[in-house]
């Protein structure tokens, strides 16, 4: 059984800024946006024939006046000359007999189909008796749009009266009609103008990953706006959820995605405008990766240009006070290499998913990777510092080939470094409970320091199961 959409009535604006009723309709994998357009109402059979039939009309007047009828139309427009309007309580409209939207076939007789507006206009001022016998038939096609201001009253554009045949014509009302359509799979959700730090006033865009766009939708008050913000982000985070799982079932649980979502990147040393850039972030395997675009199939993994291993690199929640503009909800990645990538997401709960999603993958990464050693150097001596979740720190002399000092992880109680190469680490030896310290050189310092948090966090996770959820 389809599930019922959820709806709710909101605005878009126009070039000038004026509110453009639209309506939502929030459905499992997709956002309708609809807007209201003129329909015509459906005729019963009766009615039916008498539209499609042609009828003479004798529209009489009273002596000096004019028959009170507007035409519009003519054969250098491709169309028939057509009633476009009736002066209220005129000639026309006293008869009863013709609508808005009747294409006047004959004048008197003569055949006026393919004759200019100003001809029949012309033939009409030429009658000079009081009466005009009008052949007529109903143009459907323009009655349509020459109804639009009538759309209240019977018999659309004429006026009724109990001797006269129309009892029901040609009605038009409105109707919510989609404009657009938004698979939610994939789709982006923003409170800010895109590419700055600018919430947007009670308002939120959504982003197709066809390329469909919404523009700002703009709610009444903050509750609404809050309440579809969550309901439309709640949908496209369960549809990826769904996607991921089904990605997973064809992979290897060592390649297995934790997470997929949107987020901002902040651009660095630019003065453009445009100071954030949507990115597409996933944590697989061992691995974040930032898109441009969503990947659709196996090959785009692995031609994502902004890839790192989560081990080697640095998650921080940033403080209200390190935010670098106004948009809230941030965190950095510092890589091995020095760079700082910034990003920002549209809430606090988007923000402790990725990051429990962050540690989740390198955790599983470090387990699975089990040890790592770096080249570095101690005492003068060509070294290798092995990193080993089940032994700790051990260093072994590149030339003997021998182990020269091992400390289990527990014993590190503090550590330093200069910011170039030099790292200091202070173990407790368990025997003599006295402080040893080891100096290391490594070239590739910044990694280093970096996999040894990602060693403590997973051995931690190890030691307690709650680690996780706790993050």
């Amino acid at each position: 059984m389809m599930e019922e959409p959820e709806c709710v009535e909101a605005s878009l604006r126009d070039s000038e800024n004026k509110p453009i009723p639209i309506q939502l309709m929030l459905f499992p994998d997709a956002l309708l946006v609809q807007k209201q357009e003129w329909v015509s109402v459906q005729l019963d059979e009766e009615d039916e024939v008498f539209l499609n039939m042609v009828r003479e009309v004798e529209v009489s007047r009273e002596p000096g006046a004019g028959f009170g009828l507007c035409v519009k139309g003519g054969a250098e427009h491709r169309l028939p000359v057509l009633i476009s309007r009736m002066v209220k309580n005129e000639a026309a409209d006293r008869s009863g007999q013709l609508l808005v939207g009747d294409a006047i076939l004959r004048v008197n007789g003569v055949n006026v189909e393919s004759c200019t507006h100003d001809e029949v206009v012309s033939l009409l001022k030429d009658v000079v008796e009081d009466s005009v016998c009008l052949s007529v038939r109903h143009f459907r096609p323009a009655s349509y749009f020459l109804n639009k201001g009538n759309e209240g009253r019977d018999g659309a554009g004429c006026s009724k009266q109990d001797n006269t045949p129309l009892a029901s014509l040609p009605r038009l009302e409105k109707e919510w009609m989609t404009a657009l359509t938004i698979p939610l799979l994939y789709a982006r959700v923003s409170l800010y103008v895109c590419g700055t730090d600018k919430l947007r006033d009670n308002s939120f865009d959504v982003v197709g990953v066809d390329g469909s766009k919404s523009g700002p939708v703009f709610f009444a008050n903050k509750t609404s706006l809050d309440e579809w913000h969550l309901k439309i982000t709640t949908k496209t985070q369960g549809l990826l959820t769904q996607m991921i799982g089904m990605t997973n079932q064809l992979m290897t649980k060592e390649d297995h995605i934790q997470l997929m979502c949107w987020a901002h990147e902040r651009a660095s040393g630019t003065q453009h405008w445009q100071t954030w850039k949507e990115k597409f972030v996933a944590l697989k395997a061992a691995d974040i990766y930032l898109f441009d675009v969503p990947p659709m199939h196996a090959s785009d993994w692995s031609k994502c240009e902004m890839k790192y291993k989560v081990y080697e690199c640095m998650l921080k929640l940033l403080q209200d006070k390190e935010l670098p503009d106004n948009r809230q909800h941030c965190c950095t990645i510092q890589t091995g290499s020095k760079a700082t990538i910034c990003l920002s997401v549209d809430s606090r709960a988007e923000l402790l998913t990725l990051e429990q999603a962050w540690y989740r993958t390198s955790n599983l990464a470090v387990k699975r990777l089990v040890s790592k050693t770096f080249g570095c150097t101690w005492q003068d001596h060509l070294s290798g510092l092995i990193i080993d979740l089940e032994q700790g720190f051990s260093l072994y002399d590149h030339q003997t080939k021998s182990i020269l000092w091992t400390y289990r992880f527990a014993q590190l109680k503090s550590s330093s470094d200069d910011n170039r190469s030099k790292l200091t680490l202070n173990f407790m030896n368990d025997t003599s409970k006295e402080m040893e310290k080891q100096i290391i050189e490594c070239s590739d310092l910044q990694t280093l320091i970096y996999c040894i948090h990602s060693f403590l966090s997973a051995k931690l996770s190890t030691v307690d199961p709650t680690f996780l959820g706790n993050h």
